[in-house]
């Protein structure tokens, strides 16, 4: 006798424009069930789900609710039918407490149907009995999380809970989790899975969206694989491995294995000491940062979000000015032709002035006072003038313009991929030309070489996009990820700090970026990765550079550690000097 469905899909398909994002979509989940959904970037997993939650309305096919055929327009909708999503980015108001944003926009009709259920007396709108309520269902469930607490004193992990207490708190029987793992610690990730058997004990279905196979295999009962827009495959997760999943979702056999590469450094790129920086409202974000970076090495950022990572990229990147302490960069300029990159016909006189050169086959330092422009211009043309030694140079208070005007390659991939990262409106060839229009001559853009290298990185990153021309803005999030990270790489860097590059991405596309990431220490760049999933620092980087509330509480080797001691590191207080010792 075949499971009663509480959630029946039926044809679903969804357009946007000529954009197929889902087609003729057949999926169930049952009671008391995990259902995993899986598939590459715009495979049309969150379009799906945003149909089942009323924020996308199907343009064909129909939805069943236990057998029962029914319209869902709006999330209000949804909730009727017992239907929340618990979204990657949260829907909170800051300013709120946490009660006060699990009651917001409830109706008298809600609090009328909530006591029914709960067999109560309708009290209506009373924050009182409403946080009472709420602290049941935490007992219940195993949540931690006071009503009275607001949200901008909230960490990640108390604003997830709090998300899913308010569909709870809704009568939500069916929860959609997009990457609900994504900037959670090891520790808090076990402590929301814990929370998610309790609820499929007591009879809740649950559906979630995310890329990490480990936590498919722990968590759910079933896997459903989604492939352009298509439903591709449904596999029991007690008859799957890591290996099988990955070639349900990419057609093909994948080395799920980090490669390491194991290159001797290339000497020091990046000097922290003493850093710290402030906020807007004064307060220090980082407090006494101090690192070293080296040439051919991979240094981890790990932390749980809002320890400080953001603030550290940009304030080498040159983008913060409240800060304190000393950021140098040494440029790799030893027995090296100076070129007009970098250095003015000014600048090379006057560093001629202070020994810093000496001409190709000569050992002498010359001084080139004397020489005049022209005769200058000529040598720097045939490499004839060459560095004694490293560049050494303060980078802090710099503005980013002046950074690359010394010639430091910086190459940046913020947070905020559309804020600061590209510009939505652009197309991905203008995208690629922000890095390089300040080289056209006398008002005039060259369109030629970023059109090159748009068409370059649509291929190798298989980037899916109708044509160049396409707005960034357009593309799925996992292709907005792969034209920031090939552009920024592509840059060759001296540096390259890279913020939460695979975020969103799906295993064949992280690898890619991997790869590339590799590739730049392979030729002596110093890498700076920021990220989520421990496993990937771990596999991926030489050491772990780990923050918490702004401090440093450990710099470890990667080869020595575990994912449990960076979790807690992340964490826990008490750790800090043991954990530095160790570093």
């Amino acid at each position: 006798m075949e499971k009663e469905a509480r959630i029946e899909l039926k044809g679903i398909s969804k357009t946007f424009g000529s954009v197929n994002a889902n087609q003729d979509v057949d999926l169930k989940l049952y009671n008391g069930e995990i259902l995993s959904l899986l598939g590459e970037n715009g495979s049309g997993k969150t379009t799906l789900m945003n149909m089942l939650s009323g924020i996308y309305y199907p343009d064909e096919g129909d939805i069943f609710v236990n057998g029962e055929k029914v319209i869902i327009s709006s999330p209000h909708d949804a909730y009727k039918y017992h239907i929340g999503m618990v979204h990657q980015h949260f829907k909170l108001v800051e300013t709120f407490t946490a009660i006060e944003n699990v009651v917001v926009g409830l109706t008298r009709e809600d609090y009328r149907q909530m006591a029914e259920e709960d067999g109560e007396k309708n009290k209506g709108f009373n924050l009182k009995a409403s946080a009472k309520r709420m602290e049941k269902m935490c007992d219940q469930f195993g949540f931690k999380l006071n009503p009275w607490k607001r949200v901008t004193d909230m960490s990640v992990s108390e604003k997830q809970t709090l998300e899913i207490v308010k569909a709870l708190f809704r009568g939500v029987d069916i929860l959609i989790l997009d990457e609900p793992t994504a900037v959670l610690t090891p520790q808090e990730a076990e402590t929301l899975f814990g929370v998610l058997r309790k609820m499929k004990e007591v009879g809740k279905s649950i559906i979630i969206i995310t890329h990490k196979l480990n936590e498919v295999l722990e968590i759910s009962d079933r896997v459903a694989v989604l492939c352009k827009g298509k439903v591709t495959g449904d596999i029991l997760t007690k008859n799957a491995n890591e290996q099988i999943l990955t070639e349900m979702m990419v057609g093909h056999k994948i080395d799920l294995n980090i490669p390491r590469l194991d290159i001797p450094n290339t000497g020091i790129r990046l000097e922290v000491h003493n850093l710290t920086v402030k906020n807007r409202e004064g307060r220090d974000v980082l407090k006494d940062v101090n690192f070293d970076l080296y040439g051919s090495e991979i240094l981890g950022i790990a932390g749980i979000s809002g320890s400080g990572q953001k603030e550290l990229l940009e304030t080498i990147a040159g983008l913060n000015k409240e800060t304190a302490g000393d950021i140098i960069f040494h440029n790799p300029k030893k027995e090296q032709p100076v070129t007009f990159f970098h250095k003015n016909i000014k600048q090379i006189r006057e560093l001629s002035k202070q020994n810093k050169f000496h001409l190709k086959g000569e050992k002498d330092p010359v001084d080139l006072s004397s020489y005049n422009n022209k005769q200058i211009t000529e040598m720097v043309k045939n490499e004839e003038i060459i560095f004694y030694e490293n560049e050494i140079i303060d980078l802090k208070n710099k503005k980013p313009l002046e950074i690359r005007n010394l010639g430091i390659k910086l190459s940046f991939v913020p947070e905020d991929r559309l804020g600061m990262g590209l510009v939505g409106n652009m197309d991905i060839i203008d995208n690629m030309m922000l890095r390089s229009f300040r080289k056209g001559k006398g008002g005039i853009l060259h369109r030629e070489a970023p059109k090159e290298l748009a068409e370059q990185l649509v291929k190798e990153l298989e980037i899916k996009t109708p044509n160049l021309t396409t707005s960034v803005k357009k593309l799925s999030g996992g292709n907005i990820q792969k034209v920031l990270v090939g552009r920024e790489i592509a840059s060759r860097p001296k540096v390259l700090m890279t913020a939460y590059p695979v975020r969103g991405l799906d295993i064949n596309s992280s690898f890619m970026i991997y790869n590339l990431i590799n590739k730049q220490k392979e030729r002596g760049s110093a890498v700076i990765y920021v990220g989520e999933d421990l496993d990937v620092i771990l596999g991926l980087c030489d050491r772990v550079l780990v923050l918490r509330d702004g401090e440093i509480a450990a710099i470890l080797d990667c080869r020595k550690t575990n994912k449990r001691e960076v979790g807690l590191l992340m964490t826990n207080k008490q750790n800090k000097e043991e954990g530095t010792a160790n570093g």
